[in-house]
């Protein structure tokens, strides 16, 4: 992508208001689905965080809002411009929805055009984060995993899971998949969308534990959303050489991933800043001594080639940041006339 991102109009062409003005163009879930799309938007988040580590972008923090029935209001926003874009993202995360058959994340994000302010996208907040958080995966699975990784280990049998498949998938040869979850009738039909979404290509098995469902994996991507203390994933289950995608817990010192297997891995974050603010096991790793800042290696110094992959055991560990969401959508409306 080169110059400010211009943004489809949906197949009815641009809507006028009243005022006569272009209306913003929304796009649901459907319209971020496919792997073309999916491979789209890694590369722009590649770009992104090579520019964000760079200093030629930045990504404020999240405002979280927590409320009495136990739930966040989050929101954030941020500019990318070499693009021209900003987007605001409104979000919220009601722990208790999944029990109600609802999903656990609702929003909206809303993409701006940095040269006249108008407004020209609305996208599902939902679908979006959960497209992005597979991407950012995508891109640290594509950075740093071995290029003949076939075999995936997923903890977790939510979207964020289905998100990571898809993305993992996209990036490198997956034939077979290890699932554990601990709510055995949602861990069966995760399995079962595997198997169709692949068309039957995937080999799924499910786990009765993290340890069988971790050992000798190539890729493991937690997905759990835990708020425990504890790690699911012991050091000494993981193979050498593998590459972990960390999505995280529900706060900034849950662990999902044993902090001991940072000692000697190569500490993949995002940005250096955020994830010593909310990264558990980054921040039970530094307080513990097992390693220090200058460890950590950002997303964007590998992408931009300031930094390399030397062959040992890869943890990314993601917090999410706000310009994700921005070139992500960016990426996702990009390629037609306004």
């Amino acid at each position: 992508m080169s110059g400010p991102a211009s943004f489809r109009t949906g197949d009815s062409g641009p809507v006028l208001t009243a005022a006569g003005h272009t209306a913003p163009v929304f796009l649901a879930a459907e319209d971020m689905t496919g792997t073309e799309r999916l491979l789209r938007v890694v590369d722009a988040l590649a770009e992104a965080f090579a520019d964000l580590s760079a200093g030629r972008t930045s990504s404020p923090p999240r405002t979280v809002v927590p409320h009495a029935s136990g739930g966040e209001l989050l929101t954030a926003t941020s500019v990318w411009e070499r693009h021209g874009v900003g987007s605001v993202k409104i979000t919220t995360l009601t722990p208790d929805n999944p029990g109600r058959g609802l999903p656990l994340i609702h929003g909206v994000v809303a993409v701006t055009e940095l040269a006249t302010g108008r407004v020209t996208a609305l996208l599902d907040g939902a679908e979006l984060t959960a497209v992005r958080t597979g991407a950012v995966a995508a891109l640290a699975t594509r950075l740093c995993a071995p290029e003949d990784a076939a075999d995936l280990a997923v903890l977790g049998a939510g979207v964020q899971a289905r998100a990571l498949v898809r993305a993992v998938s996209a990036v490198r040869p997956v034939r077979t998949v290890r699932v554990f979850s601990r709510t055995p009738e949602r861990t069966e039909r995760f399995a079962q969308w595997v198997r169709d979404t692949s068309g039957g290509t995937l080999r799924v098995t499910v786990c009765d534990t993290v340890k069988q469902a971790v050992t000798d994996a190539a890729v493991i991507c937690t997905t759990t959303s835990t708020a425990a203390r504890e790690p699911l994933v012991e050091a000494g289950w993981v193979s050498p050489g593998a590459h972990l995608n960390v999505i995280g817990g529900t706060h900034e010192d849950a662990l999902e991933v044993d902090p001991a297997l940072l000692a000697h891995a190569l500490v993949v974050v995002e940005e250096r800043q955020a994830a010593r603010a909310e990264a558990g096991e980054v921040r039970a790793a530094l307080a513990g001594g097992l390693i220090g800042p200058e460890a950590l290696c950002e997303l964007g110094e590998l992408a931009g080639g300031t930094a390399v992959v030397d062959g040992r055991t890869s943890v990314f560990r993601g917090v999410g940041l706000a310009i994700e969401d921005t070139a992500a959508a960016a990426a996702l409306c990009a390629g037609t006339a306004p």
